[in-house]
């Protein structure tokens, strides 16, 4: 079976190996579960946007129907002040490309919500809570959109919140995942990506 993996910084797996990335471990956990997949076929970069990773879709040109299609998109709309409405109407065009890429079925599909990185040291100095009062209006739309499309979500912010008070979970450069806090997400990620390739 086949795995795409759309998404920014988190997706990449910013500031950790390769190896490390949530969605390299979630194919470690499906193979682990007798599950056999390939590697996950990456459209990601650190700083994209949901316009942006709709462009670099278009450029990387996915093509063939796949088992899984994970979705992650959101936190650089949040960070750069776009409209919460351009974030919907963007963020639904994507979850039908992934629908699409999963042959149109829905249930292939699953979505994480946008981890809270007002918790971390890079946020010093910043309003933290407003930085997650914006972040869960974000992951609302998503979460709606996801649940009216018919596709699984996973919601990884009240686990990456848990940064405030555990600095193993933060990588290197103060703001992204550590791969200890990526591991938590593939476990999070697991039983929807297994109901998704049709194994519970």
């Amino acid at each position: 079976m086949r795995y795409l993996a759309l998404g920014d910084s988190y997706t990449i797996g910013e500031s950790v190996p390769d190896l490390e990335r949530w969605p390299t471990q979630l194919v470690h956990e499906l193979r682990e579960q007798g599950v056999a997949i390939e590697d996950a076929e990456i459209v990601a970069r650190t700083g994209w946007t949901t316009d942006e990773l709709a462009a670099g879709i278009k450029a990387a040109t996915p093509s063939g129907r796949f088992a899984l299609v994970s979705l992650l998109i959101g936190v650089n709309n949040q960070y750069r002040d776009r409209p919460l409405d351009e974030y919907r109407t963007q963020f639904v065009d994507l979850l039908h490309q992934a629908i699409g890429f999963a042959g149109g079925d829905s249930s292939h599909v699953v979505v994480l919500s946008i981890p809270d990185w007002g918790v971390t040291p890079y946020a010093a100095g910043r309003d933290r809570a407003k930085i997650g009062a914006e972040i869960d209006r974000f992951n609302a739309v998503n979460r709606e959109e996801t649940q009216r499309a018919g596709a699984r979500y996973v919601d990884v912010t009240p686990v990456s919140r848990t940064a405030a008070h555990d600095s193993t979970l933060v990588a290197g450069d103060g703001l992204h995942p550590s791969a200890r806090l990526y591991a938590l997400w593939a476990k999070a990620a697991l039983p929807a990506a297994l109901e998704a390739v049709g194994s519970p």
